[in-house]
């Protein structure tokens, strides 16, 4: 894990020390709400429906168990005693009072966190797989470049204006479980086709909102030295020519449709002929000095060469144990350990939503049973990456205690919900209560388990933080005079196969949400081939016979 340089801690207690004027300027009436506006986005604060909400920035998801104890106390002191995972690996909290705002960023700065750069027209937190450093697909663990892009942007000061939000992802594997296709600049660790060489593929111009759109391949084979130089032209090439006369025309997406990719990759080639061999160069010393941080644990220390029997016995002796061990754990690149996915979907709590004990202890846990890490992910559940397996009953009964062993991972009710009327200003409709009411629908986890894999992502809005486009099953809130409806989409996926999906029919009653879903699950379980999936299902058989079974 990257630990700061004394140079970082002085930035970041120095933007404390800023924003700190800056908040009892504005409280004191001598700064106006229009000059206090881009400076408090740009540490993370928005003015939400109740309150003042500020995300704190977790940098590719990658978590302490020092720094989840913090997160608790924030909300304890703070907050309402919970904060809430978002789909960029980060964590808001909803319910602060401005005043204590610069206290907040000053107990996080004290464990090397910010909310830099979590909001404005900015670059914004880079993601990465969850599974970075312990999957076995995995080419090479793509951590150490997000950290290296996290350092370049952060208060760049030629993009800290951009004509919009501006977003990246990193992946270190083909199965893309960081959604770089729907981002802004997706980045893949990829291997040359005749030197074997690893350096990146990279994709513009992906993004969701109201013009879903895939990225297109820009770079086929880009070596690893010039990666921030051919961002940078990137940027520059956005930054000069995206729009800002509309805001919902400013994002890279447009500029590269309306232009085209061969003139936008003209572009970029040209302006990164300026850059390539200047001082953005990362020559390999530096990228196996960044690489130190990310090194793997002394995984030898804690095996137990008895676990499998040991494991066995365990998942034999109690079913609810072995049906938590299927769903929600999975192979790691080290025998005897495995990944345990924490579900944080329980059925009577906002998606995503973690309590300040529930955060107190996972902290504990990790500290137990995972080296004191924990990752973020963009599915907005959270991640111990190496439990050894003979410690995984002892986690299980730890999770059970704070209601955390929810085995859903990869169901129905494992859904991707942002915050909705509830909560955001800018939505049109409640995404929390929809939640509530599919999971009262569909509360017998073993239908869920027969019905397979199924992605279910829903946002209150257009604005899409909910990947509603990219879900096996996305669901939009939307405002029909003043009543709230929902349009359903079948057939999205943020993956490697990455697709949008494709509207059913008109949108339905807010009261008739669950009920559409199960008559979708009907038709799949009705129409479905041996083993076929419901996403595989939809695509071969479209989303005719969908339509039909909901309107008739």
């Amino acid at each position: 894990m990257y630990q700061y340089s004394p140079e970082d801690q002085c930035l970041v207690n120095e933007r404390v020390a800023q924003f700190r004027d800056q908040t009892e300027r504005f409280l004191a009436g001598t700064l106006s709400e229009d000059e206090f506006r881009p400076l408090r986005l740009m540490n993370g604060l928005y003015i939400q429906r109740h309150a003042p909400m500020l995300r704190v920035a977790v940098p590719y998801g990658l978590l302490s168990s020092e720094q989840m104890r913090m997160l608790a106390h924030i909300s304890r002191k703070y907050d309402r005693r919970y904060g809430h995972l978002t789909t960029r690996q980060n964590m808001q909290f909803n319910w602060l009072a401005l005043k204590d705002v610069p206290d907040v960023l000053a107990d996080l700065a004290t464990v090397e966190m910010h909310s830099i750069q979590t909001s404005g027209n900015c670059i914004r937190n880079t993601s990465s797989d969850q599974l970075a450093g312990v999957a076995k697909d995995e080419l090479e663990d793509p951590r150490p470049y997000c950290e290296m892009i996290r350092q370049w942007s952060t208060l760049h000061p030629e993009f800290s204006f951009l004509p919009r939000k501006f977003k990246i992802a990193v992946s270190g594997s083909e199965n893309d479980r960081a959604a770089t296709q729907v981002h802004d600049i997706g980045i893949q660790l990829v291997e040359h086709a005749e030197t074997k060489q690893v350096g990146f593929k990279i994709l513009v111009g992906g993004g969701l909102g109201r013009t879903p759109v895939i990225g297109k391949v820009i770079k086929d084979y880009l070596p690893k030295k010039y990666l921030l130089s051919y961002l940078e032209a990137i940027l520059r090439v956005y930054n000069l020519a995206g729009r800002r006369d509309n805001k919902y025309k400013a994002r890279i997406k447009i500029l590269v449709n309306s232009l085209g990719i061969e003139e936008f990759t003209r572009l970029v080639e040209e302006e990164w002929l300026h850059l390539r061999e200047g001082s953005l160069m990362i020559e390999d010393a530096s990228i196996n000095e960044m690489q130190k941080y990310f090194q793997p644990f002394d995984y030898a220390k804690y095996r137990d060469e008895s676990s499998a029997s040991s494991l066995g016995e365990k998942l034999e002796a109690s079913p609810a144990f072995a049906i938590w061990y299927r769903q929600n754990t999975q192979e790691h690149k080290v025998p005897g350990y495995r990944v345990v996915t924490i579900s944080v979907k329980a059925p009577e709590e906002a998606p995503g939503d973690l309590t300040d004990a529930q955060m107190d202890g996972v902290a504990q846990l990790a500290d137990d049973y995972s080296f004191s890490r924990m990752r973020v992910t963009h599915e907005q559940n959270l991640v111990l990456a190496d439990v050894p397996e003979h410690k995984l009953h002892a986690l299980w009964r730890g999770l059970l205690s704070f209601d955390l062993a929810t085995p859903n991972v990869g169901t129905l009710t494992d859904m991707i919900c942002c915050p909705g009327l509830d909560f955001c200003s800018l939505a049109n409709a409640s995404s929390i209560p929809i939640a509530r009411q599919i999971n009262d629908q569909f509360d017998d986890l073993d239908y869920l388990y027969d019905i397979g894999e199924i992605k279910v992502k829903m946002s209150g809005c257009m604005n899409a933080c909910g990947h509603h486009h990219v879900g096996h099953i996305g669901i939009l809130g939307v405002d029909k005079k003043g009543e709230e409806w929902y349009q359903i989409t079948i057939g999205g996926s943020a993956e490697e196969d990455a697709a949008l999906g494709k509207i059913i029919g008109p949108s339905v009653a807010k009261e008739n949400v669950a009920e559409t879903i199960a008559t979708l699950l009907t038709t799949y379980v009705d129409l479905r081939e041996e083993q076929e999936t419901f996403l595989q299902s939809v695509r071969r058989l479209g989303v005719a016979p969908f339509k039909e079974a909901v309107y008739g």
